[in-house]
């Protein structure tokens, strides 16, 4: 009987002792919730991303709908994002009830094609342009805003994959999710992301403005603030000013982020390095697969590794998404389990349904028929990745 391998999973958190202690610290202390390790989380992120201001929430997802709720979006009003990306990008403008206007992207790079984007505004009047940062790459961000100010809408970067990365403008370094080119950012904190909370999320932001209407949008729409309310009848009150949402993170899960965030640099040098051992095995193999490309001026922090397959002379698309499951189902018998990220957006049924699902999806069809991600997160050892590198030499 075979020795059976260990399972070496697409992504995975890491915790540590010091990360159980600060969780276990914060059980012992007075505050479990809506406590002061929220603000220290998010001085913690607002430090690694450069941004004014940051809001911790519950969700990713809870980020991109109250990014798109303090953005002004409502019922009759259009956002564009990604058809590469996950289902939320776009659902975020849905949940404040906009219409999503999905836009393609490059093939090579999976980012939002700002030609694309910049046909796809003619004619609207937007509220919000989403640009999804992908596998840690960031969005060209400075063409991006410059499109949005034409037509008076609001960016909000989505940088659930890029906490870590950089990208340069101008001869200057600029964060993903430090909002120097948009109004808002938002990040996950999902185990697979670079920093967990468990489940969580944040908005980014330099408005003041913003910031005080995601702060109350956060918790029920409620305020405390003597300039925002009607009247005071004590040290009690409060008012709600309007609609908002519990989308609260607790002390407990701020406790493990700020253990989590100390780690971050650690982090992202580690996936950084298995990224280049993967790019140097695979040079040998670009007739056969190719990583996907970084944007140029940018230092990815690697939340994924993608790889595409190459077609053959003369292959159509439904040939190689064949060999890309082929290719799939190979690495699972070996106990590597890779994902595929991301299935067009357009092409969920719930989308088609639902009348979003309009335009030419060209660059993403070509991009999802061929894109493998790869087993990637800092426990990883060289050995792990050289064990997926002999897999896809064998089967690619």
């Amino acid at each position: 009987m075979g020795v059976v391998k260990p399972m070496l999973p697409y992504g995975r958190q890491w915790i540590e002792d010091d990360d159980i202690e600060a969780v276990v610290a914060q059980l012992k202390s007075d505050w479990l919730t809506q406590g002061p390790a929220v603000a220290e989380f998010e001085k913690a992120l607002c430090v690694a991303t450069g941004a004014k201001f940051a809001v911790a929430v519950s969700s990713g997802t809870a980020a991109l709908h109250l990014a798109c709720l303090a953005a002004g979006v409502g019922p009759g009003d259009v956002g564009l994002t990604s058809d590469i990306t996950f289902v939320a990008s776009a659902n975020g403008i849905r949940y404040a009830g906009g219409k999503p206007v999905l836009v393609d992207v490059d093939p090579v790079t999976a980012l939002i094609s700002v030609e694309t984007l910049e046909a796809r505004l003619r004619g609207l009047k937007p509220k919000v342009i989403i640009p999804v940062d992908f596998s840690g790459a960031v969005a060209d961000l400075p063409r991006i805003r410059a499109l949005a100010d034409k037509v008076g809408a609001i960016v909000i970067e989505d940088a659930a994959h890029s906490l870590g990365a950089t990208y340069t403008h101008e001869g200057k370094t600029f964060s993903a999710g430090g909002c120097a080119h948009a109004q808002m950012g938002i990040l996950s904190f999902h185990p697979v992301k670079h920093v967990t909370t468990g489940e969580g999320g944040a908005i980014t932001t330099n408005d003041p403005a913003l910031h005080a209407r995601l702060m109350e949008l956060r918790t029920h729409g409620i305020t405390k603030d003597a300039q925002r309310m009607g009247k005071n009848d004590g040290p009690w009150y409060y008012e709600q000013v309007e609609l908002g949402l519990n989308y609260r993170l607790t002390d407990l899960q701020c406790a493990l982020g700020i253990s989590q965030m100390k780690k971050l640099p650690r982090f992202v040098a580690r996936r950084r390095e298995l990224a280049r051992r993967y790019d140097a095995a695979f040079a040998a193999l670009a007739d056969r697969v190719v990583p996907l490309t970084v944007r140029a001026g940018t230092e990815s922090s690697y939340h994924l590794y993608v790889l595409n397959l190459v077609p053959r002379k003369g292959e159509s698309m439904a040939s190689v998404a064949e060999r890309r499951r082929a290719l799939y189902m190979a690495l699972r018998e070996d106990n590597i389990l890779p994902q595929v990220h991301y299935i067009p957006v357009h092409q969920q049924p719930d989308f088609i349904r639902a009348g979003f699902s309009d335009g030419s999806f060209s660059g993403a069809e070509r991009y999802y028929a061929g894109c493998i991600s790869l087993p990637l997160f800092p426990r990883m050892t060289d050995e792990d990745c050289d064990r997926v590198v002999d897999v896809v030499r064998r089967t690619a």
